[in-house]
């Protein structure tokens, strides 16, 4: 099982299937290992993370260890933490912020990919894209409606989130019960996913 994710891996790493609509390049910046327990599923990488090649390596990618209470080395132990977007190249930008991660992720690797973290225990949906791809009909019409029956899903193992970006501070102040009764249940759960052997 390892051998063929390290394959997979180096395969996905040398994808450049939409290389022609991505306007600094094909670069697929993801994190994945079998023994990985949690699975943190965002949108795709913004142009800071593109640069540099390491996921969240940002103010969202700040926010979301806070949110998690884990720290860097934690964070980015891929033998503990699989960090796989939607999208995994920098889509370039969209009216007032990113544009969308590009679909070619998700129909052509992540249905290889997803089934060979088979020691998942629990997956964060960063996000409308993974919200929807992991959900289909079972979420809300929106984004805030999908947070809020964030219990409908834990049992599956999945937590829907908003994503971290400084851009959605209005969204955290409007949206208190977040803070109250998501990020208590997030971090008690992250904590005893990371605690499995």
């Amino acid at each position: 099982m390892s051998r063929k994710l390290d394959r997979l891996l180096k395969d996905i790493r040398a994808c450049t299937i939409c290389e022609a609509q991505l306007p600094l390049g094909p670069r697929p910046v993801l994190r994945a290992s079998s023994s990985a327990r949690l699975l943190i599923v965002g949108q795709a990488p913004g142009a800071r993370v593109h640069a540099s090649g390491i996921p969240w390596d940002d103010a969202s990618g700040r926010r979301l260890r806070e949110w998690l209470q884990v720290d860097a080395d934690t964070f980015y132990d891929e033998s503990r933490i699989a960090i796989v977007p939607m999208g995994f190249c920098y889509p370039g930008k969209k009216g007032g912020g990113d544009a969308p991660p590009r679909p070619e992720c998700s129909t052509t690797w992540h249905p290889e990919l997803l089934p060979l973290l088979s020691g998942i225990g629990l997956t964060l949906l960063i996000g409308q894209y993974a919200q929807a791809y992991f959900l289909g009909d079972r979420r809300a019409a929106t984004l805030t409606g999908t947070v809020k029956d964030w219990r409908r899903h834990l049992g599956d193992g999945l937590l829907p989130l908003p994503h971290p970006s400084p851009r959605n501070v209005a969204w955290f102040k409007a949206n208190p019960w977040f803070e109250d009764d998501v990020l208590p249940t997030l971090r008690e759960r992250v904590r005893d996913t990371l605690a499995r052997p």
